[in-house]
């Protein structure tokens, strides 16, 4: 009898611990070039406080935690200076993870989380985070910015970037940019198979081939298609582009991340995505998503004073 109650008791115990694995876990995730948190323009942390405050974020992926150094240009532009993401953390009452910088994949990141770190993933592309009893893996990235290749297509000088003509050279400058670092995050990404969730996010300063797409081109709003190679990358790893998942029509959502500082006609300029959230979980549900900014219709939700140079991307969803 006493062997049957321990049985039955050891029973109910992994019955509920199972149940309790089930349960669906909803996460808000943030995607933040914090542009130095203030520091570029002497201001104080608050303003990007506040931006992660309103938009509830429980795991941010923050870019440019230091400010810009001087000289900064598309040849020359190392990460210095102290970060401000400790700082910004502290002020949320979060934990932190600062990556590396001036690596492939990192200028100067870091993971601002609700749940604690773990370790990195084996490139240092990524961190783990103990959601609740689940390991998840957040990825917060800067990529390389030069040559950018929507102004080598607009013939717009940007160091000594050549221009571009076709789709093909395009995709092959994009690769040459960044094909190192997407390598890595690629390895990092395969080698987390008993994470339950994992979370890409960035200032990838390379559109996505769900925007540059023929009907974009036919409208005038990009030169021309093209099948941008980082995200396409990404995508065929089993992740979504949560913001093209919650607005699957380019052309009636294009949800421009780059730039709020300068005019959608400015000649010297290209207004596009390049901020994402992508994630990967079984069962994963986007519940919403959305640009965070300075103004309506530009951003879904509106925050002002704007801190930064760079909108966000924000998506709530559920695994």
């Amino acid at each position: 009898m006493i062997w049957r109650q321990l049985f039955l008791s050891t029973a109910l115990l992994t019955l509920l611990a199972g149940s309790a694995q089930a349960e669906a876990q909803r996460v808000t995730l943030l995607s933040f070039n914090m542009w130095g948190a203030g520091a570029n323009e002497q201001k104080p942390i608050d303003e990007t406080v506040a931006v992660i405050k309103a938009s509830g974020a429980d795991i941010i992926g923050v870019q440019e935690t230091v400010p810009e150094p001087d000289p900064c240009t598309a040849d020359v532009c190392a990460a210095t200076g102290n970060s401000r993401a400790k700082d910004v953390a502290a002020a949320l009452g979060y934990h932190y993870h600062e990556f590396e910088h001036n690596t492939d994949n990192h200028w100067a990141d870091a993971v601002i989380s609700r749940f604690p770190f773990g370790k990195e993933t084996p490139n240092g592309v990524g961190v783990e985070i103990d959601m609740n009893g689940r390991k998840v893996v957040a990825y917060s990235m800067n990529l390389d910015d030069a040559p950018y290749q929507p102004y080598q297509l607009l013939n717009i000088e940007y160091g000594d970037s050549p221009f571009l003509r076709t789709a093909d050279e395009t995709i092959k400058a994009a690769s040459e940019t960044r094909g190192k670092a997407l390598a890595l995050l690629l390895a990092d990404i395969k080698s987390m198979t008993d994470a339950g969730a994992q979370f890409v996010m960035g200032d990838f300063n390379e559109p996505s081939h769900l925007d540059w797409t023929e009907k974009a081109a036919a409208a005038g709003r990009h030169p021309l298609a093209v099948e941008y190679p980082t995200t396409k990358a990404v995508e065929a790893e089993g992740f979504v582009d949560t913001f093209r998942v919650a607005f699957p029509d380019e052309m009636a959502k294009p949800g421009v991340t780059w730039t709020p500082t300068s005019e959608p006609t400015d000649p010297e300029d290209h207004h596009d995505r390049i901020d994402f959230v992508f994630a990967k979980a079984k069962n994963l549900k986007v519940i919403s998503a959305g640009i965070v900014g300075e103004k309506a219709p530009e951003a879904d939700l509106v925050v002002t004073p704007w801190p930064s140079d760079h909108r966000a991307s924000m998506a709530v969803v559920e695994f």
